[in-house]
């Protein structure tokens, strides 16, 4: 049988992490709007390299936003796991571009 204490504590944690998720909701959502926001800014550089006929991709710029995402990290997350998550954000930037370019 639980205590009157321990009810009261699981009671609080309960709380305390529907708060949390609730939190992380709201950021989710700040996430998805930043996400489409950047989306867009790589849809019309892709049109304007179309209309000057350069590639879309350009490895050196690749590894500069790695770079600067990496310089920026406090963590918790590890640079690497930052890493991956950017290489997936700069692939769908890629597709983008490349369905809005001309060339």
């Amino acid at each position: 049988m639980m205590s009157e204490t321990t009810q009261v504590s699981r009671m609080e944690v309960g709380r305390r992490i529907a708060e949390i998720r609730g939190r992380m909701d709201e950021l989710d959502a700040t996430l998805v709007n930043l996400l489409n926001e950047r989306a867009t800014c790589a849809r019309d550089i892709g049109y304007l390299k179309g209309k000057v006929g350069l590639a879309v991709y350009q490895p050196d710029r690749e590894v500069e936003v790695l770079e600067n995402v990496q310089s920026r990290n406090r963590g918790p997350l590890e640079d690497r796991a930052v890493v991956r998550l950017f290489k997936e954000i700069i692939n769908e930037a890629k597709q983008l571009e490349e369905s809005h370019s001309e060339g």
